[in-house]
């Protein structure tokens, strides 16, 4: 299983999924092998990570039509075909990467998005209020999506909080 944080974290709430993925390293041991994956905005660059990988969790930020903070899990074949030609953000360059293993006829990971509607996406090194108070629910998510698929997480005894995990994303 990888779980892979991808999003900026230049801009507000588009690093969450960074933030996030940071959050479950520091502060989990897991029963089954997870790798964690900064993906930060690398996109196309995260091909090789999709191609030999079986089961993906993909943590980020989405734009959808709903309220700032609404989470979405979103298994990726539902998502099929939109990343090609539909731009150059982080999210579209990920599907544009299971979209490229369909078209060459490759195995694709079990992949699933989860999503979270961002409030403010503008240069600034932090996270809306809102989705900070939203951050406890969506770790949540992804610990009882993990548990679904069969993979324990236990916190580990000594827990980073949200914020020293800000402020230690800031200091790379």
């Amino acid at each position: 299983m990888v779980i892979l944080g991808i999003g900026n974290v230049l801009q507000k709430d588009d690093g969450f999924g960074v933030y996030a993925s940071t959050y479950l390293k520091k502060n989990y041991t897991f029963s089954k092998e997870v790798e964690i994956i900064h993906g930060g905005v690398e996109g196309i660059n995260l091909f090789s990570v999709l191609e030999e990988s079986d089961h993906v969790l993909i943590l980020d930020a989405i734009e959808l039509e709903d309220e700032p903070a609404s989470i979405y899990l979103i298994p990726s074949y539902e998502l099929s075909g939109h990343g090609l030609n539909s731009g150059g953000a982080h999210e579209i360059g990920v599907l544009q990467c299971l979209d490229m293993l369909e078209l060459q006829g490759k195995p694709q990971p079990k992949a699933t998005i989860l999503g979270i509607i961002p409030q403010h996406v503008t240069f600034e090194m932090a996270l809306s209020p809102t989705l900070t108070k939203a951050f406890e629910g969506y770790i949540n998510v992804a610990l009882n999506y993990l548990k679904k698929e069969g993979i324990e997480a236990t916190l580990n005894e000594e827990v980073s909080t949200l914020e020293e995990i800000l402020f230690e994303v800031k200091r790379l």
